[in-house]
């Protein structure tokens, strides 16, 4: 064969990719060739190279095939893909310029049967349910019969109405946290939080009193309800407490409310962190100046000495271990309750385990919070430190917007 009968090496065949090429970047136009000469033989069609990185949403779409077919509006598919790391500057792999962008393309290009949807529109806010509203004001209602119970009984009699009510209370509270803002969704796993928040509402009605009659050699007797005896039992936190569930929920459907609406509008995730930060913070905080207010109202009207620190404490300690339960972190509240209830025993345990001989340098550290803060300083401690490490978790994980994907804009309960 002649030279100028010999094949190009430039053909089709022998295209070589240079190193450091852009796996999204198109395959260039075929160079041209010399005039092939035939041989009798069909020449074989190259496999197309590089078809699914040129179109990376199309590969992003496949790894996550089942999120974009069940997803009922882009910022499902935003909220998916937040929760899998994609953020806004993976995003401009993709050609988009953030996450809510590149959710948008992917839902539009969701295969689906029949005529194409129309664009979703935000949801509305739905109104307050009668139902909701009345669950979440039996606890309190409930709180206060049996608080009156117990004041005006005596003896046995006491006993029966104090035992009766706790159990109605906490059937109420289970009710009123089974619906509406303050509901768990159902793809959030069991904790088992319910045997802490019961053991922090007793210490908050009867813990004091043992502690501070615990550090001076007692108590002499069990319980008899009024705050003057061996062993003092307040009744205003746990009532303040049980009344502060509708404001709790009134406060947490805002917070979802308020961020579904912006989850809307933002234009990325940073957008709505931002924009969500301030809107917990404020959530939070009304939902405080509620119990502090219903707080002093109980002390007033029950005549009991005042714990408005300790009650605020245990209020924000609750209020965010819920919040953050309802939208599916239910890790960190547990482990902070935990904790906070292990703080409590232990202080509790080793003001009698110091009477031991040998063993009083155990009641040494109790026995000086005790001096420099009084008997409330344990719950103090122990509720506003959880409260803290809560809210700073909160704030990064209620700010996500796959912590809003699936939040029902409900009325509260």
């Amino acid at each position: 064969m002649s030279e100028e009968a010999k094949p190009d090496d430039t053909g089709p065949h022998s295209v070589t990719p240079s190193d450091g090429a852009d796996p999204y970047t198109p395959p260039a136009p075929n160079t041209p060739r010399a005039p092939e000469i035939s041989t009798g033989v069909k020449p074989t069609t190259p496999a197309p190279a590089h078809r699914s990185a040129a179109d990376p949403v199309k590969a992003l779409m496949h790894r996550h095939r089942e999120l974009c077919e069940r997803a009922v509006d882009p910022l499902e598919i935003a909220a998916g893909l937040e929760a899998h790391g994609v953020t806004d500057r993976t995003a401009v792999r993709f050609r988009h310029r953030d996450v809510f962008s590149l959710a948008e393309e992917m839902y539009a290009r969701v295969p689906r049967d029949g005529e194409t949807p129309p664009p979703p529109t935000p949801k509305q806010t739905s109104r307050p349910r009668a139902d909701w509203v009345l669950l979440t004001l039996l606890p309190g209602a409930l709180c206060a019969a049996t608080v009156a119970g117990i004041r005006l009984t005596d003896g046995q009699s006491r006993l029966v109405a104090a035992l009766v009510g706790f159990l109605a209370v906490s059937l109420a509270v289970r009710a009123a946290l089974a619906r509406g803002p303050l509901g768990t969704p159902d793809r959030a796993p069991t904790t088992g939080t319910s045997t802490w928040t019961y053991w922090l509402l007793a210490y908050a009605t009867l813990g004091d009193g043992l502690l501070a009659a615990a550090v001076t050699g007692g108590p002499d007797a069990l319980p008899t309800g009024a705050a003057d005896g061996p062993w003092p039992m307040v009744t205003a936190p746990v009532l303040a407490l049980t009344l502060s569930c509708a404001p709790a929920a009134w406060s947490a459907h805002l917070f979802a409310a308020r961020a579904r609406a912006r989850l809307t509008v933002s234009r990325g995730l940073e957008d709505f962190a931002a924009s969500v930060r301030p809107l917990l913070f404020g959530t939070f905080a009304l939902y405080l100046c509620a119990l502090a207010a219903l707080s002093v109202l109980s002390a007033a009207v029950l005549a009991e000495p005042t714990a408005h620190t300790q009650v605020i404490a245990l209020g924000a300690l609750l209020f965010l271990a819920r919040l953050l339960t309802v939208h599916g972190f239910t890790h960190a509240p547990a482990v902070v309750l935990t904790a906070a209830v292990t703080a409590q025993a232990t202080a509790l345990a080793s003001s009698f385990a110091s009477r031991l001989p040998g063993c009083g340098f155990l009641a040494a550290p109790v026995d000086a919070l005790v001096d420099l803060w009084g008997p409330g300083g344990i719950q103090i401690l122990s509720c506003g430190l959880g409260a803290l490490a809560l809210l700073i978790h909160g704030s990064r994980k209620l700010t996500r917007a796959s912590a809003h994907a699936h939040a029902q804009a409900e009325a509260p309960c």
